[in-house]
């Protein structure tokens, strides 16, 4: 595999020189700057390629290249943004980058309740509780005819968790909930989250899926033309959220998205922490249906700690079977003759970083220590299966 490491560019406090001394030769980083639906250009693009070059690597996935609002509504200036994100394509084509991730989840781009759960160790990981959402959906956002998306036992349940915290504590509820994008510190407030919310009332499943089908109907042929790969990040968590449409969750979604644009750029972001959150998915048999789609590797761990909660573990141990992933992919690779980029996704937070500026779930030495443990487990499978 090839290895890398997220970054979100010049604003990071994790410097590259930070990321290159983990070994690895790849970075994963994206154009935070650019207002979502505008044009990448060649020199914004090759500015920043500079920079990793000069810091003794190499650009080698957009993670990510926003979609729209509008896009995934099918509504504005959506053709415009589309036409926008086929330059984009062809810009980064242009400037030698071959894998670019998205995600067409509407509005959050992915939703914990807590950021720094404790391990019994002391670091601390990411966290979601039903429970503790629950809670923030029906008290603190209020959203409208929320009610009617709960069981009066459900109400009570979350009635009795928020009686349970302290004012400081409901704050720091909302707060993670509703987090920026990655790459972003500014969080939604409750007015922009209730007013974009408003936008999706009639927006089903169904009517997000067709907008996802038209929106690859129309950029896949492109980066199929340009030898461009486009890999779709699966739903995190992988239901609703908020009463919002979910349609990247299984293996069933999956199958749906790749008969109705059958063309090999678009593919797969393979983050087995995504799909692997909700039990009924099935990881290694993803690798063997659509193993031909995957074009990036998201390698994390979760527990589910019950049915309501489940938590980031560490790399190697967890819920999802990942010596037996690891192997599958490394079959896949031989077999399609490729070696894909992966990255570590997601990682504790230790002591020694407790209290520094950094993203949640992206501290340097938790996944310093998941890569570690990645390169072992690869170099192990690739010996024993000589």
């Amino acid at each position: 595999m090839q290895q890398t490491m997220r970054w979100f560019g010049p604003n990071d406090a994790i410097s590259l020189q930070d990321i290159r001394q983990c070994g690895v030769s790849g970075i994963v980083t994206a154009l935070h700057e650019i207002p979502v639906g505008d044009v990448w250009t060649v020199e914004a693009i090759q500015v920043r390629q500079e920079i990793i070059r000069n810091a003794g690597m190499e650009w080698t996935v957009i993670e990510s290249l926003p979609v729209h609002e509008d896009i995934k509504k099918a509504n504005g200036d959506y053709l415009l943004f589309i036409e926008n994100y086929k330059i984009s394509i062809k810009n980064i084509a242009q400037c030698g980058i071959k894998v670019i991730t998205y995600n067409f989840m509407p509005i959050l781009d992915w939703v914990r309740t807590h950021h720094a759960f404790e391990n019994p160790d002391g670091s601390k990981a990411l966290l979601y509780n039903q429970v503790a959402f629950n809670y923030f959906d029906l008290f603190l956002l209020q959203r409208p005819n929320v009610a009617n998306d709960y069981t009066e036992e459900e109400k009570q349940i979350a009635l009795a968790y928020g009686n349970l915290l302290s004012e400081d504590e409901k704050a720091l509820l909302f707060k993670n909930v509703l987090l920026g994008l990655p790459g972003s510190k500014i969080n939604f407030t409750k007015e922009q989250i209730l007013s974009l919310l408003e936008n999706y009332t009639h927006i089903d499943d169904n009517t997000l899926r067709a907008n996802l089908i038209y929106f690859l109907s129309e950029v896949a042929p492109v980066a199929e033309e340009l030898g461009v790969k486009l890999a779709i990040h699966p739903d995190d968590p992988p239901f609703s959220v908020l009463g919002l449409p979910r349609v990247v969750r299984n293996e069933a979604d999956l199958k749906l998205l790749f008969e109705a644009v059958p063309i090999n750029a678009n593919g797969l972001c393979y983050c087995t922490g995504s799909l692997g959150a909700d039990p009924t998915n099935d990881l290694e048999r993803v690798i063997d249906n659509y193993g031909d789609r995957i074009h990036f590797l998201h390698l994390r761990n979760v527990t589910r700690d019950s049915k309501a909660i489940f938590r980031e573990s560490e790399h190697l141990y967890g819920d999802n079977p990942i010596a037996s992933i690891m192997e599958k992919l490394i079959v896949l690779m031989q077999k399609r003759n490729i070696s894909l980029p992966m990255r570590p996704d997601h990682g504790f937070l230790h002591s020694i970083e407790d209290g520094k500026e950094q993203y949640p779930g992206y501290s340097l030495v938790g996944r310093l220590k998941g890569l570690a443990e990645l390169r072992g487990l690869e170099m192990g499978l690739l010996h024993k299966m000589k």
